[in-house]
């Protein structure tokens, strides 16, 4: 078995708020447009806004992005309206992370990953 692509894919209850959202105030860059939707590019991954739901994201469901550094990236959010749905503080397994949502509720988990974490050692000489 081989999978070759992946995204996530966002149905949001107002199209163009979410779009105004992770377009402009996240700053996520367009890969492609087509009827209904909207492709940002996600890191080394792709995030698709498109369609419409109606019950809002599930509880159980959490967008992770890393950044390079997260205190810089909540200030800038905050600049832009953004509020944090939890401060950033360092969790039990290392990381550093602080929270906050897009117009849905759906939550979004900011990550840092500090230069010392295992994350970042290269585990093949282990």
């Amino acid at each position: 078995m081989e999978f070759l692509r992946s995204r996530i894919i966002v149905r949001p209850r107002d199209r163009d708020r979410s779009l105004a959202f992770y377009r402009d105030t996240l700053g996520l860059a367009v890969y492609r447009e087509f009827p209904g939707g909207t492709v940002f590019f996600l890191g080394n991954g792709l995030l698709e806004v498109s369609g419409q739901g109606e019950a809002g994201p599930g509880a159980d469901v959490v967008l992770w992005l890393q950044v390079r550094d997260l205190a810089a990236t909540v200030r800038e959010l905050a600049e832009r309206g953004v509020p944090l749905v939890r401060e950033p503080r360092e969790e039990p397994w290392g990381l550093l992370e602080g929270w906050i949502a897009d117009p849905d509720g759906l939550r979004i988990v900011l990550v840092e990953i500090p230069e010392n974490h295992p994350l970042r050692l290269d585990q093949r000489s282990r």
